[in-house]
């Protein structure tokens, strides 16, 4: 479970911005939250903001910071972080390090794991665990080679020699088998992950689909229901078969190596639906997933997803979740995300968006709704909760946030000025 995560001088947010996901201070929507020994953590939360604010720059920074931990122990001594990017508009900043933290529970410890980092090397990294009320250092980095150890010293120094100034200690440290930091890999491994869509279904969804697996296929069949698409059953046809390796340039689209040969899947994908004619009688017709519309499509790929998330705990965060959907059905989504009996694993998720029906006090607490706003003299983002303003219980959020009254919108001009200047 994510606690916070702050970032720091990364693209667009020269300052040290957190989104914290503890509990505030109100009691409303408590099935909103996950309690969880002295925890109170919430299960959604929402970034709304304007275009360029810095709503996708959070998700990237998310996204940098995973997949550095999840590629440290790839890298040659060559290598660079090239999707590292300081914040550009300061002499001071763009040649300073970017600044990630974690602060989540894995496998019922809390962690809290820090580094900064720049296109080149690694700066600072801390791991603390908190086996107890107070924190306890697994070790400490910094000025790229100076190490600190508490504890298991003799086992930690003989790992720090195969340690380079570009890789992560955690991950180098994980990958010879230090068995206090494999949960904490494991969890940016296994557990938080990012997503810019769900256009794509995975191989592995689809041969579930294709095995008749028929707990996902009753999954998608309820969410396409209660999404008020008219789906009677599935029909996943999966197979694969090998591809001469001189054909490899010609069907590199498709292609995936498999125990040193070539192979290539061939999928088909048909959709019944159930139709009532004019004379009250049922017909069956059989659609291939082609023809389905892009919102069928979408949720097609996102159930097994979600089913996964709420049999195993997980934290997602999406960049644009309402893509090809209605806003109804994001909203529909996050309610499943808040609700106790079908969310059984307590996954969270964390999504920017534009959907501004979700901006209600019925669905959401004040302290799951945050901001991005940019300063347009600076350029530098700020994000903030709707819990740092004085807000009614009864008060219409979304009018508000389109009248601009908590910021995050964008300033348009009057186009009767912008015709006369042209």
């Amino acid at each position: 479970m994510l606690i916070e995560f702050s970032v720091k001088n990364f693209l667009s947010f020269k300052n040290k911005v957190t989104l914290s996901m503890e509990k505030g201070i109100g009691n409303e929507n408590l099935d909103n939250i996950i309690v969880k020994d002295n925890l109170k953590l919430l299960k959604t939360a929402v970034i709304y903001g304007a275009n360029a604010s810095g709503k996708s720059n959070l998700f990237k920074a998310f996204t940098c910071a995973i997949l550095m931990v999840r590629n440290s122990s790839f890298l040659t001594l060559e290598s660079k972080w090239d999707f590292l990017k300081p914040f550009l508009f300061d002499e001071t900043t763009k040649n300073k390090p970017s600044e990630f933290e974690f602060i989540f529970v894995a496998n019922g410890i809390k962690y809290r794991y820090f580094f900064s980092a720049d296109i080149n090397k690694i700066y600072d990294e801390i791991l603390d665990a908190y086996y107890t009320q107070k924190p306890t250092n697994i070790f400490k980095r910094t000025k790229t080679n100076i190490y600190e150890f508490n504890n298991d010293k003799s086992k930690l120094e003989s790992l720090k020699v195969k340690n380079t100034e570009n890789k992560l200690f955690l991950a180098t440290i994980t990958s010879w088998n230090y068995d206090k930091t494999k949960g904490v890999y494991l969890w940016f491994s296994n557990v938080i992950d990012t997503y810019d869509s769900f256009n794509r279904i995975s191989d592995q969804d689809l041969k579930e689909y294709s095995d008749d697996n028929k707990d996902l296929k009753e999954f998608t069949l309820k969410l396409l229901k209660e999404a008020d698409i008219l789906i009677k059953d599935i029909h996943v046809d999966y197979k694969e078969k090998e591809i001469d390796s001189t054909m490899m340039n010609m069907f590199m689209p498709s292609l995936a190596r498999t125990n040193g040969t070539f192979r290539m899947s061939n999928v088909n994908i048909e959709l019944d639906h159930e139709i009532v004619d004019k004379n009250n009688q049922l017909h069956n017709y059989r659609l291939n997933f082609n023809a389905e519309s892009s919102g069928t499509r979408v949720l097609f790929a996102l159930a097994p997803f979600l089913k996964r998330s709420f049999e195993s705990s997980k934290i997602i965060i999406v960049d644009e979740l309402e893509k090809s959907m209605h806003p109804t059905l994001v909203e529909f989504i996050v309610k499943l995300f808040n609700n106790s009996n079908i969310n059984k694993a307590n996954s969270q998720l964390i999504f920017m968006t534009h959907a501004t029906n979700l901006l209600s006090l019925d669905l959401l607490r004040r302290d799951q709704i945050w901001f991005t706003e940019k300063d347009s003299m600076t350029g530098v983002s700020d994000l903030y909760s709707l819990d740092s303003f004085t807000v009614r219980k009864d008060e219409n959020i979304q009018k508000g946030y389109i009248n601009g009254r908590y910021g995050a919108v964008p300033f348009i001009r009057d186009i009767d000025l912008w015709q006369e200047e042209k």
